[in-house]
């Protein structure tokens, strides 16, 4: 049985506005990143990404302070209901940040790609998911650009791409996770990311302690420059709202479709890194293996986002996610106009 027209294109519409917004806050943030790490040389990405979940928590419980959001109040149930999600938050979190220092910006967008097949796989194993075939072959010419610009590389470091490939695998298993705990039933999407960063900012903070980080970024010399300390603020920012963002468009669509939405935003960031990154070593066939991932890319997006062939059980899936994002902001609205009665409005 197939959907309305109508709800088809609110489908459609969820998926691909959701698709954008993460694109875009995934564009901007590696290069504030980049900016931080690399041309002023902070000393840490570990504290860079301590701030970032600060500004995760500050938002969040101010928005739930002033009824802008909901999300439930701690409780005994929720460390259980969140695990392992807050551990596979700080791998993924970490070694983003400590791979976007180590690669040049190319080569971390390259080898960002290996987490498309192993959220394919995970979601086949765990979700228990089924794909076309076209979107199989759209993930396999997208891994194949990658391995055609990745084996050229001429500045390679094998510390950096370590690091990536875990990024890869705990962006996979993020994602896959992200989509099961979202349920608004539950947590919701203001609850996974509020308890999320305030489970790991004090571990992180404590770990930075022992490595000696802490001091390191706290001395750091250029904290009098204005404009690093508005770069820094930034990338704080954009933290929070590029988690907002996974988990949004992991609840409209798939762990998967994040995952290629980001390859899309990574080839875009290679052709930014190659005019103005500076660490870019040119080679006519990784420029050529950039170009195919984004061929892969392209398809696939045609296949899912706009294409009416998704299977059933995704599309209510979807159309559940979009009717139960109607119903918190209706929620919200009831909240605002009931601001005179002391009552605290949760999620179910």
């Amino acid at each position: 049985m197939s959907l309305p027209s109508s709800q088809t294109a609110n489908l459609r519409l969820a998926r691909i506005l959701s698709a954008l917004f993460y694109g875009l806050s995934s564009f901007l943030i590696v290069l504030v990143n980049k900016t931080v790490l690399t041309t002023y040389r902070f000393p840490s990405s570990t504290c860079l990404g301590i701030g970032q979940m600060g500004i995760t928590i500050l938002v969040l419980y101010i928005g739930k302070l002033y009824s802008i959001i909901t999300f439930p109040d701690f409780d005994r149930q929720i460390p259980k209901k969140l695990f392992p999600l807050p551990l596979i938050y700080i791998g993924n979190h970490l070694t983003g940040l400590s791979s976007t220092q180590k690669l040049s910006l190319p080569m971390f967008t390259v080898l960002r790609k290996f987490s498309i097949p192993l959220t394919l796989i995970l979601e086949i194993i765990i979700l228990r998911k089924r794909y076309t075939f076209s979107v199989v072959l759209s993930v396999v010419l997208i891994i194949l650009g990658a391995l055609i610009a990745a084996s050229f590389d001429l500045s390679f470091n094998l510390e950096g791409y370590i690091i990536v490939l875990l990024n890869d695998l705990f962006t996979a298993l993020y994602g896959i996770y992200t989509k099961e705990k979202i349920d608004p039933k539950e947590l919701g999407k203001y609850g996974v990311l509020f308890y999320n960063a305030s489970f790991m900012i004090l571990p992180t903070l404590l770990f930075t302690l022992w490595t000696g980080e802490f001091w390191q970024a706290v001395s750091f010399s250029e904290w009098t420059n204005i404009y690093f300390t508005a770069q820094f603020i930034l990338s704080c920012l954009m933290g929070f709202i590029l988690l907002y963002s996974i988990v949004l468009c992991s609840y409209y669509t798939s762990a998967l479709t994040t995952n290629v939405i980001g390859a899309l935003k990574n080839v875009s960031v290679a052709y930014i890194g190659i005019i103005i990154g500076g660490d870019y070593t040119f080679s006519w066939l990784n420029f050529i293996g950039l170009n195919i991932c984004m061929s892969g890319g392209i398809s696939y997006s045609f296949f899912t986002l706009w294409s009416n062939t998704q299977p059933k059980d995704n599309k209510n899936e979807v159309m559940d996610a979009i009717s139960t994002h109607h119903r918190e902001d209706e929620k919200n609205a009831t909240c605002d106009l009931e601001q005179q009665l002391p009552i605290r409005h949760n999620d179910k």
